[in-house]
């Protein structure tokens, strides 16, 4: 029995030992296979961590010569350029929105007294000397100096400037070894991407900081062109003018300001593109001023809401608020309550980015336009002309004369009234004004709520012309028997068009 049990134990030692060894292997196994995921998992970081640099010394060393310091200085009173860009952040309590409006309308002010010169930065374009910077920097200079990187200080000579993209071009008579560089294309950036910074910050030349795209498209309030590229990479007080650089060392924005409550950088900045920098730049070194398209309109946003009431399956495009007596539009066809979708075969998203698709247009082409009208595209062919500086009066529309004198519009929550003389003088309408005057709104109606008031003129509904109440009554049932509940309403106040959607009340 010994013998046996011994004979019957030895097997069983050796399938301990046999499954001991295949742990062992698997165990290996397990520990080979969490090797290989972790040395594939750290070549798959490093292939993508290619793309940022270990170092951008060799970069910099190629980019610092093109890029320069500019002091603007006045004789007299006033500020060579904007000695406020010494102050580029908001007062304390002053929000964002108020600090950028208050930031670009100080462009129109008059000159301010100042105890100094401003100092900005500027980038080399050309061999020939041509130098880029903000209009800013050198606004109402007399006097404009260029350091290069190498100490040497030039006389400049302003070659132009526009206020509405804050750019501006000078000439230097150059040495010979100048360092020029070229334009790279801001469309092709993305967020994420690395980017370059070079400057004169506080007055410290040759100062460069790095990072990456934080945002683009932005809108700031700084004019009717903003596309703004925004980065996380340090911009200070006397960084404008300066360059913004892709990995590959071309010049893709060109910063301008900086959102900052305590005068520092606080990653936080903003570069005009290349794409609008470069065509601007172009027609200041042609014509040492920019001529832009004109069409002749005023727009506004294209909200859901109004979207709704015109029908629309998308709010996009822009709403043509009123068309301009004599301009391009008008004799082209494009009326007031058209939704322009499309512009020389290019989609416009939204309201802000028309105005720039027309101001690179050359002026005098011809360019379909296609918009939305009373529920269907049309195509209307445009020759553009070429915009002023000086305002644009809209045409009044005439309307038929009313019949109806006083009325309310329950649906709309609003009480209206033909336009007598006795209105006429009450509400302080001229002799042109036509439609159906609001003498009264329900309060907590979404008129209200949308900011209408007594004394406006309702001139259309649903892009319909009125002369009194009983049609804007008409108008809103027949909106009703269609199924819709938000009308849209052309209000005019005080010399401005603006199309209002406004939500029926529901029944009972």
């Amino acid at each position: 029995m010994t013998v046996t049990l011994g004979h019957r134990s030895q097997p069983r030692c050796r399938a301990k030992a046999v499954a001991k060894a295949q742990e062992s292997r698997n165990t290996g196994l397990v520990v080979l296979a969490v090797t290989t995921i972790i040395a594939l998992t750290l070549w798959s970081f490093s292939a993508q961590a290619r793309n940022a640099p270990e170092s951008f010394a060799d970069l910099a060393e190629k980019l610092l010569p093109s890029v320069v310091n500019i002091s603007a200085s006045q004789r007299g009173t006033g500020s060579g350029g904007r000695a406020e860009d010494q102050q580029e952040g908001p007062a304390p309590g002053q929000d964002f929105e108020e600090f950028f409006k208050d930031f670009f309308e100080r462009r129109g002010r008059p000159p301010e007294r100042r105890r100094g010169g401003s100092q900005g930065s500027g980038f080399i374009i050309s061999e020939e000397g041509f130098i880029v910077t903000n209009h800013h920097v050198i606004e109402g200079a007399d006097d404009v100096s260029v350091r290069l990187h190498d100490g040497v200080t030039l006389k400049a000579e302003v070659v132009g400037s526009d206020e509405k993209t804050d750019l501006a071009l000078l000439k230097v008579d150059p040495p010979k070894d100048i360092v020029a560089v070229g334009w790279g294309d801001s469309d092709e950036t993305r967020i994420g991407d690395w980017v370059v910074a070079i400057g004169n910050p506080f007055g410290l030349g040759g100062t460069v900081t790095a990072g990456i795209v934080s945002a683009r498209q932005r809108d700031i309030n700084a004019g009717p062109y903003d596309d703004f590229i925004q980065t996380d990479a340090a911009i200070n007080r006397g960084n404008s003018g300066g360059p913004m650089f892709n990995l590959d060392g071309d010049v893709i924005g060109v910063n301008t300001a900086i959102f900052s409550p305590s005068g520092g950088s606080v990653g936080i900045g903003f570069a005009i593109p290349s794409t609008l920098a470069r065509n601007i730049v172009s027609q200041l070194r042609e014509f040492k001023e920019v001529k832009r398209g004109w069409l002749g309109v005023h727009i506004q946003t294209v909200t859901d809401e109004l979207a709704e009431g015109l029908r629309l399956k998308d709010s996009k495009g822009a709403l043509v608020a009123s068309v301009t007596e004599g301009g391009p539009a008008e004799e082209a066809g494009i009326l007031q309550g058209d939704v322009i979708l499309k512009f020389d075969g290019r989609v416009v998203p939204d309201m802000r980015k028309l105005p720039r698709m027309v101001a690179e247009t050359p002026i005098g082409e011809s360019v379909d336009v296609v918009v939305w009208r009373r529920g269907e595209e049309k195509v209307v062919k445009v020759d553009l002309g070429r915009l002023q500086d000086e305002p644009q009066v809209a045409a009044v529309p005439q309307n038929p004369t009313p019949d109806d004198v006083t009325g309310e519009v329950s649906d709309l929550g609003l009480a209206l009234g033909q336009i007598t003389p006795e209105l006429r003088q009450q509400f302080e309408l001229d002799d042109k004004t036509n439609g159906v005057v609001i003498t009264d709104v329900e309060q907590d109606s979404t008129a209200a709520e949308k900011g209408l008031r007594p004394g406006d003129v309702i001139v259309e509904v649903d892009q319909e012309e009125v002369g009194n109440p009983a049609e804007v009554q008409q108008r809103v049932e027949k909106a009703k028997e269609e199924g819709y509940r938000v009308v849209t309403l052309l209000v005019y106040r005080q010399g401005d068009f603006q199309w209002v959607a406004v939500r029926l009340k529901k029944d009972g």
